[in-house]
């Protein structure tokens, strides 16, 4: 049963918006390549095979108004005249962002962007004499003129392949259904429903004619009948007319199993590049280029002809995957750990009930072999969710770009490990915070060529973007040449803006004052300006870091440059945590970020300004007591405390607990706001006794813990953990006894 066509349209639409993102960002990298090689003809015909197939595709779900715009911009880039216009780079940019944007209205039904403006800038490429556009125009229309044997070399290369492999050549000539409203998806749906049995050696006429629209002509192999081919071409609403002639036919003789099996599979990549709307929407490359060149001579036919199917196998076995379903997968993965701890439970106490139950050791293998494979499923659905960061860095030679020029800076951009692999959602949400990175870098970091030469430095500043695996983290780093920060001039700022008095300023180290720049309204620019200037930003940076369970360090030389090093979590579904209580409530925190577990005695907690330190081999630690202070009693000094070493950013902390439950493998559960509203924990968890833990954040508590003001001098900064009912107990106590 066929989908309805309103239906039809409405996925045909989705897929389109999925896809036209990648040719967009393909429009965008061309056009930085002739900003920088200008006048280079292979760089615009790559730009215009992409607008090309913008053009069709939005054509094809019916969005005439970005259609319209893509044509007349690709009628534009096929003068003669157009690869010579010194701002074509501008104009294919400019381009890009009304395409962005007609898109997102598209997609989010708001109103359309103001074309006229990118139009006008059109209309100056076709501003050549209608000769050398008559020229042009001409060229398109050749191959579809030409005779039967009037090949391609990539298409010689495809037929001999075919015939050496003993499969049956044929010609199909599929007439449109002129009630058809989508002729150039047709096109598409009919080549896909024939490559199921068989290869695709020639698609004519070519997609951007004018008859693309009627018909359709294929020069096919296949071990398939006439009949057979003729059903699969038959799509309802879409296929008119059906005419399948036999070129040659099959030599069975010569066709061994792995060639029948292959007869099945989707045509040669040296074959679609006959078809460059279609080639295009799968990589983003020039068509013409995709084929391997053939060797002269007629000696070793083989090897030439079978290399081009590699890419085409390649692209057939990648499946696009919504991330919602895979999200739902891992969720189901994450009840499945949670089955494991219930079955482990109950295990462990039948083993202490019936200790020398023989079933006992049975459970034991089962569970132990259960495990493995929930671990080895576990880490299969967390490689789907991974993906190389170069899907964000391939953003920021725009950004850096427009910033510079808006800015009057000169920098060039490099980029390394973008072959780094991170969970999507993680990357999805480090998108704005590294934009903002990058724009300050380029904003406040490089400066003024003038400048730069006086200093001895290159008139162009350089801004680096690097990932790698660090341990369980990836690191991402924003690196520049430029002024860097200095220390007393963000305290001087920072007392300006009433921030901090200069005693407390006096006090600060050089870290805690590069960390006032993450402070909401904090900012170093003269003057407002559309890239700077609002003290908006960093502190963006610093809550969504926040938020992943991620830190940010800050290394900076004046006159030199600045590094911001980002270190994240490589996935934010499943944990190893310590478990811990207290105030008689469950906890947990990442155990990656416990460096050691130390017994104290309270006589070893010292008071420094209302703060507790402890001396931990021979090192100095701040001490973030979570509960109610220790009662003032005679045993006091001799109670024992669990210290558990935590490191945040690049300082370390010792957190004062109750007792320590152990390690557990958690997954996490999001809350809402409804069920928290406070920011001390980032999630929950469900252990197999049924028992709900509590996994806290472990920046957000030690900003908490520094802000704090105890009720009465002399007391220390503790009880971020205690409720408010407790809170009054305590507080109703302390009364008493006073009276």
């Amino acid at each position: 049963m066929t989908n309805p066509p309103d239906e039809r349209g409405a996925e045909l639409r989705e897929l389109f918006f999925e896809t036209s993102q990648e040719l967009l960002q393909a429009l965008n990298e061309e056009s930085l390549k002739l900003e920088n090689h200008p006048g280079d003809e292979e760089i615009v015909r790559s730009i215009r095979r992409t607008v090309h197939t913008l053009k069709g595709d939005s054509a094809a779900c019916g969005l005439r108004e970005l259609s319209e715009l893509a044509h007349q911009f690709e009628d534009a880039l096929s003068l003669e005249s157009a690869a010579a216009h010194g701002a074509l780079a501008e104009i294919a940019l400019a381009a890009a962002d009304v395409f962005a944007a007609m898109l997102a209205a598209y997609h989010g039904g708001g109103p359309m962007p103001a074309t006229e403006s990118l139009r006008q800038k059109i209309n100056e490429l076709t501003a050549a004499p209608a000769a050398e556009k008559a020229r042009r125009k001409k060229k398109p229309v050749e191959p579809a003129a030409r005779s039967d044997k009037d090949w391609t070399d990539a298409e010689k290369r495809g037929l001999a392949q075919a015939q050496a492999a003993g499969l049956g050549l044929y010609d199909i000539v599929v007439k449109i259904d002129p009630h058809c409203s989508m002729p150039i998806a047709a096109r598409q749906l009919i080549q896909n429903a024939i490559r199921a049995i068989g290869r695709v050696l020639v698609v004519r006429p070519d997609a951007k004619s004018a008859a693309a629209s009627r018909q359709v002509e294929f020069i096919f192999a296949s071990l398939q009948t006439e009949e057979q081919i003729a059903a699969k071409c038959a799509i309802p609403t879409i296929a008119g007319e059906i005419n399948v002639t036999l070129i040659q036919a099959a030599s069975p003789a010569k066709t061994s199993p792995q060639i029948a099996e292959q007869s099945a599979a989707p045509a040669p990549e040296a074959a679609i590049a006959a078809t460059p709307a279609s080639a295009n929407q799968a990589s983003g490359t020039p068509a013409s280029a995709t084929p391997a060149p053939a060797q002269p001579g007629p000696s070793k036919p083989q090897p030439a002809a079978a290399e081009p199917i590699l890419p085409q196998a390649l692209m057939e076995n990648t499946l696009r995957v919504e991330a919602g379903r895979i999200d739902n997968v891992l969720n189901l993965v994450g009840e499945l750990i949670i089955g494991k701890s219930m079955l482990q439970q109950a295990l462990g106490e039948l083993g202490k009930r019936y200790p020398k139950e023989p079933l006992r050791g049975k459970f034991a293998d089962a569970m132990a072999f259960q495990a493995r494979v929930l671990n080895d499923l576990q880490r299969s659905v967390m490689k789907i969710r991974m993906v190389p960061v170069d899907q964000l860095f391939r953003r920021f030679p725009r950004i850096v770009r427009d910033v510079a020029r808006q800015c009057g800076r000169e920098v060039d951009l490099e980029l390394s490990g973008q072959e780094t692999d991170l969970d999507k959602g993680i990357l999805d949400a480090i998108a704005e915070p590294l934009t903002h990175l990058v724009r300050n870098a380029v904003s406040h970091g490089i400066e003024p060529a003038e400048q730069r030469r006086s200093q001895g430095k290159p008139p162009r500043g350089k801004i680096r973007l690097n990932a790698y695996h660090q341990g369980n983290q990836v690191v991402v780093e924003i690196i520049d040449d430029g002024r860097g920060i200095d220390a007393q001039k963000i305290r001087s700022k920072a007392i300006e803006l009433g921030m901090l008095t200069v005693e407390e300023a006096a006090r600060l180290s050089e870290a805690e004052t590069l960390d006032l720049i993450f402070r909401p309204g904090f900012s170093t620019a003269q003057e407002v300006t559309e890239v700077s200037g609002r003290g908006v930003g960093m502190d963006v940076v610093q809550s969504v870091l926040m938020r992943l369970k991620a830190t940010i360090q800050v290394e900076t030389h004046v006159g030199q440059g600045t590094t911001f090093r980002l270190k994240l979590p490589l996935t934010l579904a499943i944990i190893k945590a310590l478990m811990f209580w207290v105030e008689q409530r469950l906890y947990a925190i990442p155990l990656n970020a416990v460096s050691q577990i130390a017994r104290t005695f309270e006589s070893e907690v010292h008071q420094v300004d209302n703060y507790e330190v402890l001396q931990l081999r021979n090192q100095v630690l701040p001490l973030l007591r979570l509960g109610r202070p220790p009662a003032a009693d005679a045993d006091r000094k001799s109670r024992k405390l669990f210290i558990l070493v935590i490191t945040v950013g690049e300082k370390r902390y010792g957190l004062a607990v109750d007792t320590l439950e152990g390690e557990e493998e958690l997954v996490i559960k999001a809350l809402d706001d409804q069920t928290f509203s406070t920011d001390l924990v980032n999630g929950a968890s469900i252990l197999g006794n049924g028992h709900v833990v509590l996994i806290l954040n472990l920046p957000a508590v030690v900003e908490h813990v520094a802000r704090m003001r105890p009720e009465a001098a002399g007391l220390a900064k503790c009880g971020l953990l205690v409720n408010h009912a407790d809170r009054a107990r305590q507080a109703l106590s302390a009364a008493g006894g006073q009276a």
